[in-house]
């Protein structure tokens, strides 16, 4: 049985043009089994998780008898900070989800975990990534008489597990998985076990942990310390765990394949607080600042960090130039992407409502600029604008990735191709563009060489880089010619 709750569905007032002139995050996925707090561990893990999704979150907990769901539009802690919220949530075994959209609209049907009734008890989803022939196997299960209720990809591997001709629930969803392509890390839950997979390329990260004797899932370490977890290890490309109440079992149900991790969760996605194969991501971001000042130096006075996610990288610059750090641009926290901009004066500030000049640290300074990426371009124009408007005498740009050319399809929200400026514009056009007297990228080679490697093995590349080279690890059976993320969703919204 089923009980659902929070089903009031919400509008949401995005802002226009600045938010979307950045890599909007992926999913956020956490799980608890056989800990009487279940439900409280995993709204404090999905607190942590809140930097991978910040549209919607649920939760769904099993009591021995019943799920209980809890799924909302909007941050965490504004759903799931009352005790009261938490003591719906009966049980000792927990799965959640923080989520971004990118294939399903913002809307509380598409909200996560996802949940059904199979024959044979209950069925709980949660996904991050995104899969690449979700809308052909949506088409072809229509046609076998499935009934979406969604329109998020994730909901076509509960038709395929449910729909499955295989024995027990681990071998349907093992014969789903098979069907299925593109990057995810799922953790799921039934009556009897807690599932965790990644795909057989590993792009979507996720860990296993264990507090107070209980075994945890979780889509990064720092979710594991808010708790006061213990990471056992990341699960391997591939690999599934079914935990039970008698313990944990590992399974290879996929063929061999090459380790494509996402190497933008070096770079943006993953907290700097986390730890990826024993590596921390801080100390990773500040050797690429270390490896973008080698190969691109600046005459310059000061090194100024776009908030927050250029500062490591723009610490590792100012040590390895030799050069001071500090911070010109301060970030308002307070203002997030559901801000209300209700007239075009108040929408024309853009930048300002989120970063304010520090103009004792600009004011008659050369100054370098060091940001994670450049999407469309708009506001980076705007940010250095505003460093000139501050006293700056020269602006010079530095990039801590490769230039922005590829869209995601597994599970980044990306604009089109045309859109990403550094697809049509070369480095010294954009230079003009963003009005800046120098502008350099890391390369490939020395992006590689901060996450431990000498160099990119351009014949079978050690991660997933599309967004800077184009190369996609798995087919794109949904694309139909199309290299927009976003008209697919729009494909989906329609069928």
């Amino acid at each position: 049985m089923t009980e659902i709750t929070g089903e009031a569905d919400h509008g949401l007032p995005f802002g226009s043009g600045d938010d979307d002139d950045r890599f909007h995050e992926e999913c956020g996925v956490f799980g608890v089994f056989a800990h009487p707090e279940a439900a409280a561990l995993t709204a404090l893990g999905l607190h942590a998780l809140q930097h991978r999704g910040q549209e919607a979150a649920g939760i769904v907990s099993f009591d021995g008898q019943q799920f209980h769901v809890e799924r909302h539009i909007g941050l965490v802690g504004d759903n799931f900070a009352k005790p009261s919220v938490i003591d719906r949530l009966k049980g000792n075994r927990a799965i959640g989800h923080t989520r971004y959209a990118t294939t399903g609209g913002a809307i509380l049907r598409n909200v996560q975990p996802m949940f059904a009734e199979f024959h044979g008890g209950g069925f709980a989803v949660a996904h991050n990534g995104n899969l690449t022939n979700a809308l052909t196997l949506q088409r072809q299960l229509q046609k076998r008489g499935s009934i979406f209720q969604s329109t998020s990809d994730t909901e076509a591997v509960i038709h395929l597990t449910a729909t499955s001709d295989k024995g027990p629930l681990v071998d349907r969803f093992i014969d789903a998985l098979r069907q299925i392509e593109g990057a995810y890390a799922f953790v799921t839950l039934s009556e009897k076990k807690m599932i965790g997979v990644r795909d057989p390329h590993g792009v979507r990260p996720l860990v296993l942990g264990h507090v107070d004797g209980a075994f945890v899932l979780a889509s990064e370490t720092c979710a594991l310390d808010i708790i006061g977890g213990r990471v056992i290890r990341e699960l391997e490309p591939g690999e599934m765990v079914i935990i039970t109440e008698e313990g944990i079992e590992s399974l290879k149900p996929f063929g061999p394949a090459r380790s494509r991790f996402c190497i933008f969760e070096f770079v943006y996605f993953a907290r700097p607080d986390s730890l990826i194969a024993g590596t921390s991501i801080y100390s990773v971001r500040k050797r690429i600042g270390r490896e973008l000042a080698r190969e691109n130096p600046a005459a310059a006075d000061v090194v100024i960090p776009v908030p927050d996610s250029g500062t490591p990288a723009a610490m590792g610059f100012a040590e390895a130039s030799g050069l001071p750090f500090d911070l010109g641009i301060i970030r308002n926290h307070y203002v997030g992407r559901t801000f209300i901009q209700p007239t075009d004066s108040i929408r024309h500030m853009g930048v300002k409502l989120k970063h304010n000049p520090n103009r004792a640290v600009i004011e008659g300074k050369r100054v370098v600029l060091v940001d994670d990426s450049i999407v469309r371009g708009t506001t980076s124009q705007k940010i250095v604008q505003m460093v000139r408007d501050a006293g700056a005498t020269e602006v010079h740009m530095r990039i801590a990735s490769p230039p922005t050319t590829d869209p995601c399809f597994y599970g980044v929200d990306t604009p089109e191709k045309s859109k990403l400026i550094a697809s049509r514009m070369s480095v010294e056009e954009l230079a003009r563009f963003i009005n800046v007297d120098s502008l350099s990228f890391l390369t490939i080679d020395g992006l590689y060489r901060a996450v431990g490697e000498a160099r990119r093995n351009n014949e079978m590349p050690q991660y997933c880089d599309a967004c800077f080279t184009g190369e996609y690890p798995t087919r794109l059976t949904d694309r139909s010619g199309s290299d927009n993320v976003r008209q697919l969703n729009l494909i989906a919204e329609a069928s």
